[in-house]
């Protein structure tokens, strides 16, 4: 399906309501039946109807069936947030004495998850490198349920060979479950490689306004009627009406932000790739990243997010270049229209920090719509500082 018609026409029916181009916020809480048979016939699967907006709603619908379809996939999910995502995606396929193998470092909600929650309940994960198939078969244990996966994660890109991880987890009935939040669908199809569960955090590129949360999982019929029937109705996590709207608006620009990222990515690269003040630049689509020919196989593209490291190492330099810049926002996340700045040290106390350590000297940044220009003259000020 064209991707055109996904974003601007798919699940759409705008006779329904009055011919409005933006379809409106279906802000209700239950929703009636006029008769007992035609409510009894929602029994079997909520999803075909809608009955109460914890699980289903108008508003939501349309843009889960733009979401499934350009992840290629038969059904989606929506969440209030990337967290609650991954939390119901990984608890529906695991059970007390059942193993989890995941990439080593994933994303801070996952890894608590992981570390603080799941052993309450007898499920234990081990953490790999899983940069090679080899990795992934040595880890696997006669329990393994679940693979987890970030390819590329965010903030040194390592990718995952998600075809070989497929192939195997296939071959020993393992779940597959991957954080796509860096490419989306646009620049990483997930699922035709194999992948059982996509998931993406739909504040970050999706909605693209930084005033919005969301999260998204894409798979099969059957997997996205598992997590719904247990994790997603019972917990209550499902994106709220007004929430879905704006990620509909974002949406609707989703295909024009990302060239638009992607091009000023690729400026602001070449800018620090000859500055004298810049040591190493971490990006996966930089010829010197490790996995550089496995990024330009698996994805169409890489983004916004950038890591650099200073030549000069101490935590006061690194301080004092992000406070100078004068245009990155310091804060967390990504995927939004202003740019962003996060230097690793800031989860690091003073007394830890170590200037050998190159993963304590990581700068992220994230590129957003601005100028290219009037970004790179807000690192070179701030370089200058240093």
């Amino acid at each position: 399906m064209d991707i055109s018609n996904i974003i601007n026409e798919l699940g759409e029916d705008r006779e329904l309501y009055f011919n409005a181009v933006a379809p409106p916020i279906w802000q209700a809480s239950n929703f009636a039946f006029k008769t007992v048979e035609d409510f009894s016939k929602i029994a079997e699967d909520e999803r075909q109807a809608y009955v109460y907006s914890r699980g289903i709603n108008p508003t939501t619908d349309i843009l889960r069936k733009k979401l499934a379809a350009l992840d290629h996939a038969e059904d989606c999910l929506l969440f209030s947030s990337g967290a609650a995502a991954i939390f119901a995606g990984v608890f529906a396929n695991v059970k007390a004495g059942d193993h989890i193998v995941s990439v080593k470092n994933p994303y801070s909600s996952a890894k608590k998850m992981f570390d603080a929650i799941l052993p309450r309940f007898g499920v234990t994960v081990s953490y790999i490198d899983g940069k090679t198939i080899e990795e992934w078969e040595n880890a696997r244990q006669n329990n393994t349920v679940l693979f987890y996966l970030e390819s590329p994660n965010s903030w040194t890109y390592e990718l995952q060979p998600l075809a070989q991880i497929a192939q195997l987890a296939k071959k020993h009935n393992i779940v597959t479950f991957i954080d796509n939040t860096y490419c989306t669908p646009i620049y990483q199809n997930v699922i035709d490689i194999g992948i059982d569960i996509a998931m993406q955090t739909a504040t970050k590129y999706i909605g693209g306004h930084s005033d919005t949360l969301g999260g998204v999982l894409c798979g099969s019929n059957a997997m996205m009627k598992k997590i719904f029937d247990t994790e997603l109705m019972t917990i209550g996590s499902s994106l709220q009406p007004f929430n879905g709207w704006l990620l509909l608006r974002g949406l609707r620009t989703l295909p024009l932000r990302l060239e638009r990222i992607h091009q000023t990515t690729q400026r602001i690269i070449s800018f620090l790739d000859q500055h004298p003040a810049i040591e190493k630049i971490i990006f996966p689509f930089h010829p010197s990243f490790e996995q550089y020919e496995l990024a330009k196989k698996q994805m169409k593209a890489a983004l916004g997010l950038v890591t650099i490291i200073l030549k000069k190492y101490d935590r006061s330099s690194i301080i004092h270049f992000c406070e100078s810049l004068r245009h990155f926002l310091m804060a967390v996340s990504w995927g939004g229209h202003e740019s962003l700045v996060i230097p690793r040290c800031t989860f690091i106390p003073e007394q830890d920090y170590n200037p050998d350590n190159e993963y304590h000297r990581h700068i992220r940044l994230y590129c957003g719509l601005e100028e290219p220009e009037y970004l790179i003259q807000d690192l070179e000020q701030a370089l200058k500082t240093i």
